[in-house]
């Protein structure tokens, strides 16, 4: 073979349909790579951005997530034996969060399932699956494919993302509950709507073929003039996620198979969800490591921290106070200062059995000011609540704002 006929292969980012629309909105040029995708940071202001999430309606580019279209005979019974959850009680046009393991019951991923049709699924998580997948279906009568480049997805959330949407045009809108999903027609092409979002409040996920991705873009822009209608980048994002109290994979746990050390994995039960795994199912993956540790107790626990002070606590160790001593007993693995709670929240994990609702840990802080660092020692109380929960997040039919 001459060297004219071997194609190059490209090595740059991928880019999302919706690239052409972000970009001309970019204002900071602060992207970075999520799973071969380029995707932005921010696009003109983190906090401004956040405010849209709390105040109007954010527009978040989720593409990148990975989509496996699962189908056939044995698509029921695959995925049921896959998670932790009972996956019969999800019946066609509802949602699920769930949660899959290996055989020590360690999670190898979070992510959702929608049930499309009857007997049709859509798996999506952050991390890439297709081999573990296909090895898990080994016996079965199903179809995995993976379709993250065919379909293109936005998040719209927000107090005002009904309004928009209501004004894109989308009948039946008002009866869509929280975890549930429709179909309609947008420009001759199937959208999918499903009310579903990573940011703890009134919200909606959409999932349209690429070719339309433009179109629906600027039509929702259209629609959201008057309703304060905002691009976002990850970190508004991830402020909000974190009030929320939801897990990112990388950050607050190392999925299973990508750790190299013993010990750095967490189960459902240590990541507080527990509520995710059903014992009364007979069979799925990790479910003899799972009982185990159900009876003898898990060596860590994930803790919500509302922290004194307004010194975010990036990458702090956790210490509680042992026989009139502090003890290293864990640390955090996310941390926001919360503009709409005005609390210096975050995510961590420490060992058992420190950690229980409502009591007290110490949080040792770093902070840098004009190159000279300080320390603090602040008090933090566990919570077992999420910082951010309103009432419009599950308001049937949603308020017009």
């Amino acid at each position: 073979m001459s060297n004219r006929q071997i194609a190059e292969v490209a090595q740059a980012r991928l880019r999302s349909p919706f690239y052409s629309r972000i970009s001309k909105l970019d204002r900071l040029n602060e992207w970075h790579g999520w799973k071969g995708y380029a995707a932005t940071d921010a696009l003109y202001d983190a906090e401004l951005e956040y405010f849209a999430i709390r105040n109007s309606t954010a527009v978040f580019d989720l593409t990148p997530m990975t989509k496996y279209r699962i189908t056939g005979p044995d698509a029921l019974v695959f995925l049921d034996r896959l998670v932790t959850r009972d996956m019969h009680k999800i019946k066609s046009g509802r949602v699920a969060y769930a949660a899959w393991c290996d055989d020590q019951g360690q999670v190898i991923d979070d992510g959702t399932i929608f049930h499309l049709r009857e007997g049709e699924y859509r798996l999506c998580s952050q991390e890439r699956h297709l081999s573990w997948l296909r090895s898990a279906s080994i016996g079965m009568d199903v179809s995995i494919v993976e379709e993250t480049a065919e379909i293109a997805a936005l998040a719209v959330q927000g107090p005002t993302s009904f309004s928009v949407l209501e004004k894109v045009g989308i009948p039946g809108l008002e009866e869509l509950k929280p975890f549930g999903l429709m179909h309609a027609d947008f420009q001759g092409a199937e959208l999918m709507i499903s009310r579903t979002g990573f940011t703890g409040d009134l919200g909606y996920e959409l999932w349209i073929e690429a070719g339309k991705a433009e179109a629906l873009w600027d039509a929702l822009f259209e629609a959201g003039k008057l309703h304060g209608i905002m691009a976002i980048g990850t970190h508004a994002l991830d402020m909000a996620r974190i009030e929320a109290g939801f897990l990112t994979a990388g950050t607050d746990f190392v999925p299973a198979m990508d750790t190299v050390r013993s010990g750095r994995s967490r189960s459902p039960l240590e990541l507080g969800l527990e509520w995710l795994v059903d014992f009364k199912k007979p069979n799925f993956n990790g479910r003899r490591a799972l009982a185990e540790e159900a009876r003898r107790g898990s060596t860590w626990r994930l803790v919500k921290l509302d922290i004194e002070g307004n010194k975010p606590a990036h990458h702090s160790y956790i210490y509680a106070k042992v026989r009139g001593r502090r003890k290293n007993v864990g640390f955090v693995t996310s941390a926001t200062w919360s503009p709409v709670c005005k609390q210096n929240i975050a995510l961590g994990t420490v060992h058992m059995p420190h950690g229980e609702p409502g009591s007290d840990l110490w949080v040792e802080i770093y902070y840098q000011r004009e190159m000279h660092w300080s320390r603090v020692m602040a008090k933090a109380l566990v919570v077992d609540k999420p910082f951010w929960d309103p009432a419009r997040r599950r308001a049937t039919p949603p308020g017009p704002y």
